[in-house]
């Protein structure tokens, strides 16, 4: 048995006034009533808020107090994440991975921004996995990278056995998030850790599921702090025999006999996509996608040509 403690903290999040010190509270308050806890994970965007004004160097002041909490309390930190303004001017939606020596090992940068929504902010392209000494591999993803497979079939081939997921989610898709997890996690064979905040944070409903789907722990609409203890011999164990000693997914995966040529941008397999109109916010009433026939149906499709005698002549309107 591999065990290793994380604690997701679920707290109301403000988009007016920094929850940094609140945070600082909360994880004191922890580390008090449970002291094994290896490491904490909190929801995007926790530290600031959703509003991209708040954006901030990184390395910055928020950060090296996140770092100062860390090396305190001397445990692994993933202060969800904060909208970093880069050199260049862009914003990035950036979870900073703290060790308990208050070294900041990581940054990750959310790949897939919730576009048409959050369209000031670019995307980050660099994956991100860490290894935990003794422990394991861990990697990190941030709320909507997860509905793109992927983004984690590129962590867990190189390794990752925990996927991190810090969430801010307040809209009506929560249940599908919930849903996608667990098929998240039985497809790579991996534990989800997904955390979301309230109030301008999300709605709550955060999750922890185990490598063969299984619900460990399911969070209400309310303030929680959820520690559990998981156990990195149940990843290793199902990925060499399978899920209930049944599909071993990743090694299929890998021997795989085809090649995808949906992600050879210039293959044109991928030609249906781009007729599905600009990446844009909904308009009032909008009719945009309805009338227009599927694929299929355009496939089957005869040309039609007008049936006239040789003497009659379409009539004219």
């Amino acid at each position: 048995m591999t065990p290793f403690a994380i604690a997701g903290i679920q707290m109301h999040v403000s988009a007016v006034q920094e929850n940094v010190s609140a945070m600082e509270h909360r994880l004191d308050i922890l580390m008090a009533r449970f002291p094994w806890v290896q490491m904490v994970v909190f929801s995007e965007l926790a530290p600031h808020g959703p509003l991209t004004r708040t954006a901030e160097p990184m390395p910055g002041e928020t950060e090296q107090r996140f770092q100062a909490a860390a090396k305190r309390h001397g445990l692994w930190l993933i202060p969800g994440s904060m909208f970093e303004k880069a050199e260049d001017g862009r914003i990035f939606n950036t979870a900073p991975v703290i060790s308990p020596d208050g070294e900041v090992i990581a940054r990750y940068r959310k790949m897939f921004p919730f576009y048409p929504y959050e369209r000031h902010v670019d995307p980050g392209t660099e994956f991100c996995v860490f290894d935990v000494p003794g422990v394991g591999r861990f990697g990190v993803s941030i709320c909507y990278d997860i509905w793109f497979p992927e983004t984690t079939r590129q962590l867990t081939a190189q390794g990752a056995e925990v996927l991190i997921h810090p969430v801010l989610t307040g809209t009506t898709d929560r249940d599908a998030e919930l849903a996608i997890a667990r098929a998240t996690a039985v497809q790579f064979q991996c534990y989800v850790f997904d955390v979301n905040g309230l109030g301008a944070g999300g709605v709550g409903k955060s999750c922890v599921v185990d490598p063969a789907a299984n619900l460990l722990y399911q969070a209400a609409g309310q303030e929680e702090m959820f520690p559990l203890e998981i156990d990195l011999d149940l990843v290793r164990r199902q990925r060499e025999i399978g899920v209930n000693g049944l599909g071993q997914v990743l090694k299929s995966f890998r021997d795989r006999q085809v090649e995808f040529s949906v992600y050879d941008r210039a293959s044109g397999a991928d030609a249906y996509l781009h007729s599905l109109g600009r990446l844009a916010v909904p308009g009032r009433g909008s009719r945009a996608g309805l009338g227009h026939k599927a694929p299929a149906e355009r496939a089957s499709e005869k040309p039609h040509k007008p049936k006239h005698s040789k003497t009659e002549r379409p009539r004219q309107t």
